[in-house]
């Protein structure tokens, strides 16, 4: 095959060259790296590191305490839900007032319970 501009299939010819060659040494280095013995024993090691903090973490995840509040909370919000819907408005206000004292964040709560609830129950929680 003949090229009609030469320096252009030399510079191919070279990438191409290049490239093979640093795909060689890429491959020669990383089978070198993982040969070595402490190269495993350094990736072991990290992995039970990883292994260790992920544990710390989800111990310091689940507390025990927390979620018995969590549980509290969900219950008095459908209590208060369930007297709502029933047309006993006073004992539904007093349930989700109950689930805001528990609730950690009461502002955001309050915030969901305004674009869920009727106008005329959330003026009576909020007062």
């Amino acid at each position: 095959m003949h090229c009609v501009r030469p320096v252009l299939c030399l510079l191919g010819a070279l990438a191409a060259c290049g490239a093979v060659g640093f795909l060689g040494c890429c491959v020669y280095f990383d089978r070198k790296r993982r040969g070595d013995p402490a190269f495993r024993r350094r990736l072991r090691d990290n992995s039970r590191a990883q292994l260790r903090k992920a544990e710390g973490r989800g111990a310091q995840l689940w507390d025990p305490a927390k979620n018995e509040k969590l549980q509290e909370l969900l219950q008095e919000v459908q209590t208060g839900e369930l007297w709502l819907s029933r047309g006993e408005h006073r004992l539904g206000v007093e349930h989700l007032s109950n689930a805001l004292v528990v609730c950690g964040q009461p502002q955001e709560l309050l915030k969901v319970f305004q674009h869920t609830l009727p106008p005329k129950v959330f003026e009576m929680i909020v007062h």
